[in-house]
């Protein structure tokens, strides 16, 4: 099973965008949960988290909320990023022979123009990241971000795309 963890601050829209997406893979028995750290929103994303059924925590600790998460596995995503078909399969796969981590593919379809790539860092939850729970416990630190897990590892690439966040921005911005 798989937990799925984002970061929020203001993300409401996004939010339910990649919600809507995980619900397929919560059908499909491989996401058992879902959780929300939030970062001072003063949107209603926690109402739409609630909506959905997440867990939703306005202050936490890393290591409490790792160590609650249902899954052995932790899906790393950001608000808005949205995992398109054969996620499911892919990931299940992944999780059921491997113990590495890993990321799914960048979309092919949502790629910024060349000269915004140029000298661009990408973000480092752009493609997700999937990795065991007790190796996140393991990494974990008092005040960590999700994204600093990122940090030290050598995922392996999946070959399922996601949509990153920043498409689901385009059309607000």
């Amino acid at each position: 099973m798989l937990t799925v963890m984002m970061e929020c601050r203001n993300h409401e829209p996004e939010l339910a965008q990649t919600l809507a997406v995980l619900v397929a893979g919560a059908v499909e028995g491989l996401v058992s949960d879902v959780v929300v750290l939030d970062r001072g929103s003063s949107d209603g994303s926690s109402c739409v988290a609630d909506a959905a059924g997440c867990r939703f925590y306005a202050q936490w600790d890393i290591e409490d909320v790792l160590r609650a998460a249902r899954g052995d596995w932790l899906f790393l995503i950001e608000p808005g990023a949205r995992p398109l078909g054969g996620w499911i399969d892919a990931i299940g796969e992944h999780v059921g022979i491997h113990s590495s981590p890993a990321r799914l593919s960048p979309s092919r379809g949502h790629r910024r123009p060349f000269l915004q790539r140029i000298g661009r860092t990408r973000p480092p939850l752009e493609d997700g990241l999937l990795l065991q729970k007790r190796q996140a416990i393991a990494l974990a630190k008092p005040g960590m971000r999700l994204d600093q897990f990122v940090l030290g590892q050598k995922p392996r690439r999946l070959s399922c795309e996601i949509v990153p966040a920043w498409a689901a921005r385009q059309g607000r911005d």
